[in-house]
């Protein structure tokens, strides 16, 4: 059997009985950092277990051997430094294989930083999209960030504390100045939330020279969302009275889309249907 098993991402504390359960069970655990991964297994006095390294850089070379430990009916556990093994982390290369090869698999509910941080950030929840990683190469981040400026669900990133002001800068030129949040140190003791607008939050990091560790995680409104719900009563009570007072529908429609953000035809709809 292969088994996935969330691992905390902060406190020792946040992880389940089951997944205890199941490492103690396992005949090898792969995790990302054998350093790591042996201070959670010391924490809960489960040894004598073999600790193959299984990460970004060495995936495809160990691939093979673990395939065959579970045809052979060996159990494995695959964790990673922190988080859901497979998301934005090593274990998915392994996962697909075993499921194509009809190999008994399981994956572990646990804990996860981009669930957490949508909800700390104060922001619509649902529905959100989780990227991952912003990309390194400046064109990729381009790239999407143009994909995305339309796009009106919550944005969720994973994003490195020394490339964090860059990648805000070149958020900020192509979505534009919107509400965001910051998540950084989730479920540790210094955990904290910047809320704020994107600039805001780059401020904080370029003048506060906030002591940023570890990975954080960028939470940003959706096209759309930040903006001011539109008073349909407010807008249309003025259409009306424009109109007793002789403007064009043209000049109302022009002006009222200006005001209150909206589109020019629902205003000449409105004052067309008043006619009939």
């Amino acid at each position: 059997m292969l088994t996935l098993i969330p691992t905390p991402i902060g406190n020792l504390e946040d992880i389940t009985l089951r997944a205890l359960r199941v490492l103690r069970e396992a005949d090898i655990i792969a995790c990302e950092d054998t350093r790591t991964s042996s201070v959670l297994l010391r924490h809960y006095d489960i040894a004598n277990k073999i600790l193959v390294p299984f990460h970004l850089h060495n995936e495809n070379k160990v691939l093979n051997n673990l395939l065959n430990n579970l045809r052979d009916g060996k159990n494995i556990a695959v964790i990673s430094d922190a988080g859901t093994p497979g998301i934005s982390d090593p274990g998915w290369i392994l996962l697909k294989r075993a499921i194509d090869d009809g190999l008994d698999v399981d994956v572990l509910p646990g804990p996860t930083a981009c669930i957490p941080a949508v909800l700390l950030s104060g922001l619509q929840p649902q529905p959100f999209l989780f990227y991952g990683f912003i990309p390194e190469k400046s064109s990729e981040r381009v790239k999407l960030f143009n994909e995305l400026k339309n796009f009106k669900y919550t944005l969720c990133f994973y994003i490195s504390p020394h490339k964090a002001s860059k990648d805000i800068q070149d958020i900020i030129k192509i979505l534009g100045d919107r509400d965001a949040a910051l998540v950084r140190e989730i479920s540790k003791i210094f955990q904290e939330s910047i809320r704020g607008s994107l600039s805001h939050i780059l401020n904080m990091l370029e003048t506060q020279s906030l002591k940023l560790k570890g990975e954080m995680v960028l939470v940003i409104a959706g096209a759309g969302q930040d903006e001011p719900e539109i008073d349909n009563d407010q807008w249309q009570q003025l259409a009306r009275e424009m109109r007793a007072q002789g403007l064009s529908v043209k000049d109302i429609a022009s002006e009222l889309s200006d005001k209150f953000n909206l589109n020019k035809n629902k205003v000449k709809d409105y004052l067309n249907n008043l006619k009939r």
